[in-house]
Order: structure tokens, then C-alpha cells, then sequence
């Protein structure tokens, strides 16, 4: 008996130990091939690099608003690389906002390995490329997809202090990182071996800018509770769209594109 015990104490603390040294490898699943502008049908964006504050050089791609129209800075989510993002982005080019496609270290051709202040790192360094194209940060919207939302409410929470951005949308999040992973693995210490927590629930009140969360009922890799769970700490002004047949990455199938427009033409004050 005393022999099943410990076989059973060994197999749990080698459990504990590939999740710790391995849960980067579980959290982000980046697509390494060169992301191509005209295969993702995106004719009218350009490369651009960003410089990080550790010194990466980032390719992302940009397209310039059309006059009177905010710029989204779109951050996806932990899987593929920014040429998987073309139909996401396209409803919003075409509607004649500006998009800046954030690439991440690690992903696509972009040096470096994900972490998450490594990515926020990123994001920051995007922003800044953005400002010496002579934007404020009043004219940018912050787009967070799934993971991406996770460094879309850290990055306006922090601009806030300075002045916020013009708004914040977010498909499928997470209120943390540390709540998603508790979910999947109930019987691991989460919060003792975790490195990226991505703390959303805790910052989302300081991001003092318009809030729209959209989160399909049917999601099963981040399942619509937290989602909920972020809505219900957000302050106002804020609005959310729960999708009834939609999963994690149909939410356009069902209109969310035209909601995320909307969305920005009202609060914004943009008119036709």
C-alpha cells in the first residue's frame, strides 16, 4: 500500500514539475512561418518594425485611418501569427478604420520566445512606433482576441495615467490567466507554479475608457464565465455582446464585426 502511495506522490510531483517547466510550451502556440501580406488578403497594409525595450526588432503590419477614424491596434490571441488575422481585420480596414497587426516576439518570423511581460513589452513598442506616425493615444482603439485581451486591459490601464485610448474591445477573454488554468487543471497549486498570469480582473477598473466584451455561449477554450466574470468588474461606461450559438473563434460568423463597428461609430462619434 505504502508502495501505491508513493508511486501515486511521484507521478503527481512529476505532474507538477513538466507543467512548471513546460507551461509556456502549454500557454502560447506560435506559428514560426513567414506571415505573407497578400496571401492573408490584406493589399493595403505595410510591414513596419518596432524596436522593444530589450532590443527585439518586431515586424508588424499597419494600415493607415482614413480621415476621422481611429486606428485599432489589433492583438491576437496565443496561437498562429499575425497572417492569420486577415479576415478578422478586414471588416474594419474596409469600414475605413486604421489596423496595426501586432506581431509578438516569438511569433512569425519575430525574434525572441512569449512571456508575458515580454509581450507587453511588444504591444508598448507598437504603440510607440504608432506615436512617431504621428498618433495619440486617444486616436487608437486597443483590440484584445482571447489572449490578446490580456495585454489589451494591461496596456490601457497603464496609457490611462497619461490619458486613455479611445476604446477597449475584447473577444473571448479571460478575467486571469490564473482563473482559466485552475479551470483546466482543478488539481494542480495554480498560483504557486504559475509565471504569465495576465491579471485582467484586477486591472480592468483603470482602464477609464469605453468597454465592449463579446463572448460566444457555446466557447469552449475559454468558457463565457469569464468573460462574465470580467464584465462584472469593468466600470461603465462598458457593454456585452454573449453570442447564444457562437464558440472561441466563429464570434464573426455571427456578427461581431458589425457589432465592434457600431460599437465605435457610437461611442467615438463617428458618422457615415
Amino acid at each position: 500500500m505504502l508502495n501505491f502511495i508513493y508511486m501515486l506522490a511521484g507521478g503527481y510531483a512529476l505532474l507538477l514539475a513538466v507543467l512548471y517547466f513546460y507551461q509556456r510550451n502549454l500557454l502560447y502556440h506560435p506559428d514560426t512561418s513567414p506571415p505573407r501580406i497578400t496571401a492573408s488578403g490584406l493589399p493595403e497594409m505595410n510591414p513596419v518594425k518596432a524596436h522593444s525595450s530589450d532590443g527585439l526588432e518586431l515586424l508588424s503590419w499597419y494600415a493607415r485611418a482614413k480621415a476621422g477614424m481611429a486606428t485599432i491596434v489589433y492583438l491576437h490571441g496565443n496561437a498562429g501569427n499575425i497572417g492569420d488575422r486577415g479576415k478578422k481585420v478586414r471588416p474594419f480596414l474596409d469600414a475605413g478604420f486604421g489596423v496595426l497587426l501586432v506581431g509578438y516576439r516569438g511569433y512569425g518570423t519575430n525574434p525572441g520566445q512569449p512571456s508575458e511581460e515580454g509581450l507587453y513589452s511588444d504591444v508598448r513598442a507598437a504603440l510607440e512606433y504608432l506615436e512617431t506616425q504621428g498618433l495619440k493615444t486617444s486616436d487608437i482603439v486597443l483590440y484584445g482576441e482571447s489572449l490578446g485581451s490580456g495585454l489589451a486591459v494591461k496596456i490601457a490601464a497603464e496609457r490611462a495615467a497619461s490619458g486613455p485610448v479611445a476604446a477597449l474591445i475584447l473577444e473571448a477573454p479571460f478575467s486571469s490567466v490564473t482563473d482559466a488554468a485552475s479551470y483546466y487543471y482543478p488539481y494542480v497549486p495554480i498560483r504557486w507554479l504559475l509565471k504569465d498570469h495576465f491579471d485582467s480582473a484586477a486591472r480592468i477598473a483603470d482602464v477609464m475608457t469605453p468597454v465592449f466584451i463579446l463572448h460566444g455561449e457555446q466557447d469552449k477554450t475559454m468558457p463565457i464565465k469569464f468573460g462574465k466574470r470580467l464584465f462584472e468588474v469593468a466600470t461603465e461606461p462598458k457593454q456585452a455582446a454573449w453570442l447564444p450559438k457562437a464558440g472561441h473563434n466563429d464570434l464573426f460568423d455571427y456578427g461581431a464585426d458589425t457589432m465592434v463597428i457600431e460599437f465605435l461609430k457610437t461611442k467615438l462619434g463617428i458618422t457615415p
